[in-house]
């Protein structure tokens, strides 16, 4: 994982979205549904990960959007690189936040073990 990525819920979020058809290219709206996140919270997270070699973008062609009489998009997609690193960020996060978690949290009835 590259330096000052922070592996944050929604950054899982957002990488799991990307992560359930990775060859997909999404825009950000789309990205907003699949998240569950809002716009202000998903594009910083899109600029972080594609200024780190995880996502690349790029702008849909200009014809595509004035014949559908709305904004231009611009798609991301997960890199092959971005995939496999994301795929290691999720399983280490989800180890660590399995360590924090008290045994007694987790247990079958109402946090009761």
């Amino acid at each position: 994982m590259q330096a000052g990525l922070r592996m944050t819920m929604p950054t899982q979020a957002v990488l799991r979205a990307f992560l359930a058809d990775p060859l997909c290219e999404r825009y950000g709206l789309e990205l907003c549904d699949l998240a569950g996140l809002p716009s202000g919270t998903l594009y910083p997270i899109l600029a972080r990960l594609e200024q780190a070699g995880w996502v690349e973008s790029r702008w849909e062609d200009p014809e595509a959007h004035v014949a559908e009489g709305r904004p231009r998009r611009r798609y991301y997609r997960v890199t092959t690189d971005g995939a496999q690193q994301a795929r290691e960020a999720i399983a280490k996060a989800y180890r660590a936040r399995r360590q924090r978690v008290p045994g007694w949290v987790t247990g079958p009835v109402g946090g009761l073990p």
